[in-house]
Parts: C-alpha cells; structure tokens; sequence
C-alpha cells in the first residue's frame, strides 16, 4: 500500500479539483480533514481519482455533503491492491476512527457463533466475543435464540457433547445428556474416537450449510451398510436421515433451500432502523434490529448502503443479499465480497415471487422497530428534558458517568464508571477499577481512588469530561468526588449523589447536590427515572466485576494455603484440570499424575480442598 497526503489548509489551503487530478485511477480509501485536523469522513473508492473529483464537481449536492466539502482542510489517500482490501480498510479506519460525517453502524453487543471446538473430543458451544479458542466458528447468527436452537439441533443429529472441559475431563459415569440422546458419552469412551470425529465432522457439514450432500452421503453409507448386512448400522443412518429431514423447517426460493439475507431500511427524520432477516440452508434464522448512526445523512440508500458495506466487511456473506432498494458501490461491493467469501455473492433489489414475501415482511417489520425506537427515544429525550430542568443544566446533559463501589466485607472491592449518552448506554466506554492499598471495607477511600484515576488521567491526557457525575451514595462519597475534582481543577461536571430512600425502595432515592441540598423528586419524576437506570447500571456492572475478581482470588488462594506450591505448580494444576472445580473433583491419584506434583504433596492437596486432617509430610 502507499499513501498520499496534502498541505494543511493554514499551508497552501486545499484545491481539491487539483488534488483529485494528482490521483490515480487504482482503487484505495481516501480520508478528509477539517483545519483542526479532526476526521470529517472515511470512504472506499474503486477508482480513487474519479470517486475524489465528484466531491469537487459542480454537480448538485446534499446538504450534509455540502457542509462536509466546504470543511476540508485537506485529504489522504491510501492505495490498496484490490477493491476488497479497499473495502477492508475503510471499515477499519470507520470502526477505529469514527469520522463525523460517516454512517456508524453502532452495535454494542458482539455477534453470537456457534463454535467446535478443535481438540480430541470436540465439544460444541455457544461463542460470543473474540474468536481466540482454537476451532471453527459458524455465524454469525441474528440472535443468541437463533444459536441456541441450532445447538439443540446439533446435539439430537450427532450427541456432539457441550460440556465444558474441566467437566469432561472429571466424568466417571455418563451424564444425564447421554441418558436422553443428546451426547454419545465420549468423557467415559462409549464412543470411538473415529465414529466421534466422523459424528464432528457431518456436523460441520451440516451448520455449513451442506445438509443436501450430507443426506447424500448418508444415504450412501445407508446402502453399503444394508450390503453388508450390518442392518443396526443401516437402521441408526435411517433414523439420522430421517430426524434430519423431520427436524428441518425448510424454506426454499427458486427451489432451492434458501441461503440468503433480506435487508430493509427504515428511516424517519434523522434516525434509521435496518432489519435483517436471515436464511441459511433453508432454515429461518430469523430477525435483527441495527439503529445505525447516521450523522446527518438524510438518505436510506446511504444509510443502507453503509450499513452493507460494514456489516458484511467484517462477517461472511451469504451467496444472496436482498436489499430493499438499489445502494451507491453495488458493483464495487459484490466484488468485494466475492472476493472475501471465495465464490459468488450477489447483491439483488427488483426480486419477485419468494424474495418479494419475505423483501415484504422484513419492510413492515423494520417499520415497527423504527416506531418503538423513536417511541422509545422520545421517553429518554423526556426524561434528559427533565434532568435539565431538575439540576439547572443549560442544556441536556449528552453525557452522564455514574460509578459503584462492589466488595464483600471488604474483599475483592471493584469499581465501576457506566457512561450514558443522549441515546442511552453507550457500553463499549464502561471502565471498572480494582481498589488496592486500602483499608477492606472503606467504601470512600476506594471512591477516592477511582475517580482519581479516572479523573486525573482525562486532565492529563485532555480526555472528555462527563455532563452529569452521578455517584452511588449520600454525602460522604459525594465529598469524595468534590475533593477530587478540586484538586484537578475541573469545574465544569455537575455532580449528585444518589441515596438510598427508606428501606431501599425504588423511587425514594434522595439526591445529594454540591452546594448540599437534598432533593426528593419522587417516583413519578422522569428525572429520578434516568438517575434510577443509569445507577442500576453501574451497580449491575459493578457487581459482576466484584464477583469475578472474587472468584478468581478465591480459586487461587486456596492453592496458595498449601505448603509447597508456588506459582509454577498452581499454573500446573489450574491448566491440567481446566481449573480448581475440576482439580476439585480429581482424586489423590490423578493429581499425583501431574507434572511436578509427587504422592504426598497430591495427598495433601486432596486434603485442604476437601476439609480434611492434613497427612505425615513426606518429602517432596
């Protein structure tokens, strides 16, 4: 790749017919800059020279594009080698960067897989998050329910096991999955390994999408098996062709079973809603909401269009995508994606028959989402109304941090920082803290703590500073909020504590303000209902995170406890039995097979993990 970059604007200014006759006509992403060098916008370009000229032509414009090109202060270009690694890299430089004038596709929930695990007993199991587990990921799904039912379809075909690996390793007996023929029991070997991998891999086949060649195959086998007169061999493929077929509500389009996503957008003034509604081998997957952000951009082509361009830049498309309208770079995208996907995708919007019913319902639906998300919308701009006029704000707070202190008597205290904005949550900014070198239990001096960390680093580092700083508790944790932006000099955060009303009912909170008023707004005030969720939020997420660090120090100190083990051993132990349940579960002898770990030190570690009379030390 290369790349290209103009004189800022206070330099030479910006000619940008000049600039764009300097280009090249390869393909690449070009990025535009205001004079405080802030990112105006992001786009892909097939051939960079031609797509540039256009922003510069006197042609007709928007006024969202108007605005953005009278802004330029000057413009990079990267060249890529192929309009799909164009594609690539604006949705990187989109997703990192966040450009103002860009459609952002906002989704603070990462996608849900399904995934098989690659070891000697595969196991089979619902993923979301980073794809860092060795073994293969089929997806991404609409939703969490689409992935958990074809989970359960995948344990009646193959009794693929879901158990976790320290579960698996510990088993003496078959569990109550094997009982009901949902798992062929490979923890206690009722299965070859052979006839369990083979098990794995029509599974493979089948969430691929390849359920008419896997039918094929064993059909096949069917047949050679009754040959050789193996009939229980022939009678339980019978059985699995025939669970197969029955357990599949098969949709087909064209005759064919239906791999496809349908995509409408919906758009009313400035917020858009795109539904998508998903086919694969013929089963309904069914639907998923996206609101993206559109800053500005008044156009559901190009909301629709960037949405597509995201979405797909970053999960595998299906052979077909039913759109609801024609998108600016169609060609340019189903290339791409092509190119990505490793066979031909197709981008379709005048479709008939099938496609037109289901282009039809994902239309009406995306219309109804829309409507519950601008009703839902208005109720949140109501109750930012209502917290302006409660605290004197000049203006609606876009911005509200609110933080929760977590421990139990003391031990493994975590903070928490939710963030909310005009919209509502905004996920991917929660921060925890975790307290140290503070007296167990001293809710103020861990209060003190985090928003010193949180708050000095914003100063130091010109961070942004929050509207409304709401703390969970009266007025002694509020003091410590007054204390720290005190000494950091910030007086521009309005700050509230939030105290628990009589025997901690909901809608009884009294608000602690700086100058030291209290005030009681009661259950009916919308105001006390945006504090009310925004305060559950940091106390949900202030807990989970107390739990863990609790958990995990609880698993390891129980190790530390015993004489003779030290960091190396534990790591030992911790990996071999997929962690302190499992070594839990493992008797004397099986410790003792462990790497570094002899007869009398299993013996005294089975001991303390049990409550038992510590055995003669030997020497180890």
């Amino acid at each position: 790749m290369s790349g290209r970059r103009t004189p800022a604007a206070g330099e030479s200014g910006f000619d940008g017919k000049a600039f764009a006759s300097g280009l090249s006509l390869a393909p690449g992403v070009y990025r535009m800059y205001a004079a405080d060098d802030s990112l105006l916008y992001v786009g892909k370009a097939g051939a960079l020279r031609k797509r540039v000229a256009s922003y510069f032509a006197n042609t007709p414009k928007t006024p969202r594009i108007h605005s953005m090109v009278a802004q330029i202060a000057r413009m990079d270009v990267t060249v890529t080698r192929t309009e799909a690694e164009a594609l690539l890299l604006e949705n990187q430089l989109i997703k990192s960067l966040l450009p103002r004038y860009n459609v952002l596709l906002r989704d603070d929930k990462s996608y849900p897989y399904v995934l098989l695990t690659q070891e000697t007993w595969p196991r089979i199991a619902f993923h979301r998050g980073p794809r860092s587990q060795a073994g293969r990921y089929f997806g991404p799904y609409p939703s969490a329910g689409a992935v958990r039912e074809s989970l359960n379809l995948m344990q009646k075909l193959f009794k693929i096991r879901n158990c976790e690996d320290s579960v698996f390793r510990n088993r003496s007996r078959p569990c109550l999955q094997y009982q009901i023929g949902r798992c062929s029991a490979p923890c206690v070997a009722l299965v070859e390994e052979g006839a369990y991998r083979e098990s794995v891999r029509q599974a493979g086949l089948f969430l691929d999408g390849r359920s008419d060649e896997l039918s094929g195959e064993l059909s096949k086998a069917m047949e050679v098996a009754s040959e050789r007169l193996e009939f229980e061999e022939a009678a339980r493929l019978r059985d699995l062709i025939s669970t197969m077929r029955s357990l599949q509500a098969r949709q087909y389009v064209d005759g064919h079973a239906a791999d496809l996503d349908v995509l409408s957008c919906a758009m009313r003034g400035s917020t858009a809603c795109v539904l998508l509604l998903a086919f694969r081998d013929g089963r309904n997957l069914g639907t998923r909401t996206f609101f993206p952000k559109t800053n500005g951009e008044e156009s559901a082509e190009e909301v629709l269009g960037a949405f597509v361009s995201q979405y797909y830049g970053e999960q595998i498309p299906p052979q077909e995508i039913v759109l609801d309208r024609e998108i600016p770079d169609s060609e340019l995208l189903e290339a791409a994606f092509t190119t990505a996907a490793g066979r031909k995708v197709q981008l379709k919007w005048n479709v008939r028959s099938e496609r037109a019913g289901y282009l039809d319902l994902a239309r009406r639906n995306a219309e109804i989402a829309l409507v519950t998300e601008i009703t839902s919308r208005g109720a949140q701009t109501a109750r930012s109304e209502a917290l302006k006029e409660l605290l004197n704000l000049a203006e609606p707070a876009q911005r509200i941090e609110c933080f929760d202190i977590s421990h139990t008597m003391g031990e493994a205290t975590v903070a928490s920082c939710v963030v909310f904005d005009a919209n509502g949550a905004v996920r991917s900014q929660y921060r925890r803290f975790n307290i140290t070198g503070i007296e167990p239990g001293d809710d103020y001096a861990a209060m003190h703590q985090a928003l010193e960390r949180r708050f000095r680093r914003a100063v130091e580092e010109g961070g942004v500073l929050p509207d409304v700083l709401l703390i969970d508790g009266g007025a002694g944790q509020l003091a410590q909020a007054r204390g720290v932006l005190a000494d950091l000099g910030i007086t521009s955060v309005v700050m509230v504590g939030v105290a628990k009303g009589e025997e901690r009912r909901a809608g009884h909170e009294t608000l602690v303000l700086a100058d030291g008023r209290e005030v009681r707004p009661g259950a009916a005030s919308p105001a006390l209902q945006l504090i009310q969720q925004v305060r559950d939020e940091a106390h949900r997420f202030a807990i989970t995170g107390h739990r863990g660090k609790r958990q995990k120090a609880r698993m390891t100190s129980k190790l530390e406890d015993i004489a003779g083990i030290g960091p190396r051993r534990r790591a030992s132990l911790l990996k071999h039995f997929g962690g302190l349940a499992g070594l839990k579960a493992a008797g004397a002898d099986e410790i003792a097979r462990v790497e570094g770990i002899n007869a009398a030190l299993a013996e005294r570690i089975y001991a303390n993990l049990h409550g038992l009379p510590a055995p003669v030390t030997g020497s180890e």
